[in-house]
């Protein structure tokens, strides 16, 4: 299979079947393998009844019935871990991303790319409370995850399968994938895309989850920084953990704090071996990492490739 779209639908009874016929018209011509995979995020309207009888009528089409709503970036997920597709892009199901830009992505791609995030540049959404809190969002995500996407909310993105699957996703984490895959040495482009008012339905977005996404920030920022430099970060709490071991020795000699002598040097021996055990584990997980990175360099450089002489071949065979 050659790619997957993976649209999360939620309530979106009137755009499911405009949805997938903008997507065949935009896939279909291209004459790559693909399907279409639906994810009911326990839609509560006819919006599953629509995505079986079209999964039905046209083998391109799947779907994923989860039992009850449970976001987003779950419902992507469970798209993600049921696509055969090398390239997976996902889109949003109320008809404001537009499917006609996915041969675009696909373009990029073939230039060597492992991520194609997509930019809406001129945004037909409400400016209050969806595109001001958006904006600044984005520029601290940009700014703390030291990735240059310029609209990490846009769902519109592009990924290599083998560059995406088993990263961990939850609560709003989707809009962290390029920084997620950045990891493992992800080359990453972003390009403007179209973006349309939404005709049917009501936004499932709003002031509510920007608590969230603050929060996913600061737990992600802590998790990449510690992947990056381990030994940095393990010797920052050795520092800390042998100071405090000092400050006992200290108060061994000089009796500051009125403690029995025991106790003094059993606090400066328990933290001294901690700092150590700090220090050890830096190290160690340095060396880990390292190897993983390089692992994963030539793991992305041989799916660039391959992918690459895949779509090579398929344009050269299709009239």
């Amino acid at each position: 299979m050659d790619l997957s779209i993976i649209v999360p639908i939620l309530n979106e009874e009137e755009n499911v079947r405009l949805l997938y016929e903008a997507v065949t018209q935009s896939v279909a011509p291209i004459g790559i393998d693909y399907e279409l995979v639906l994810v009911d995020d326990g839609s509560t309207d006819r919006s599953f009844e629509i995505m079986a009888k079209l999964a039905e009528a046209d083998p391109h089409v799947r779907v994923v019935k989860l039992r009850r709503n449970f976001g987003q970036t779950p419902a992507m997920a469970a798209g993600i871990d049921f696509a055969h597709g090398d390239i997976l892009v996902t889109l949003d199901g109320d008809l404001q991303n537009d499917p006609s830009d996915i041969p675009a992505m696909l373009d990029k791609m073939r230039e060597g790319y492992d991520v194609v995030a997509g930019w809406r540049r001129n945004r037909q959404d409400k400016s209050l409370t969806r595109v001001l809190p958006s904006r600044i969002a984005n520029a601290l995500i940009s700014r703390l995850m030291g990735v240059a996407i310029r609209d990490t909310g846009c769902t519109l993105k592009a990924f290599r399968s083998k560059a995406i699957k088993g990263i961990p996703l939850y609560s709003d984490m989707h809009r962290f994938i390029p920084a997620m895959t950045s990891l493992v040495g992800a080359r990453i482009v972003e390009m403007p895309v179209k973006h349309h008012p939404r005709r049917f339905g009501k936004s499932k977005y709003g002031l509510s989850r920007i608590y969230r996404v603050l929060v996913d920030l600061v737990i992600l920022r802590v998790v990449l920084s510690f992947a990056r430099q381990p030994l940095g970060w393990c010797a920052f709490f050795a520092s800390i953990a042998g100071a405090i071991s000092v400050f006992f020795v200290a108060d061994f000699a000089l009796e500051f704090l009125d403690l029995k002598p025991v106790i003094a040097m059993g606090l400066a021996f328990i933290y001294g071996t901690l700092s150590f055990f700090f220090l050890f584990l830096g190290m160690i997980a340095q060396l880990v990492y390292g190897k993983m990175t390089k692992r994963a360099d030539k793991f992305v450089d041989r799916a660039a490739q391959a992918m690459a002489t895949v779509f090579a071949e398929s344009t050269e065979s299709t009239p």
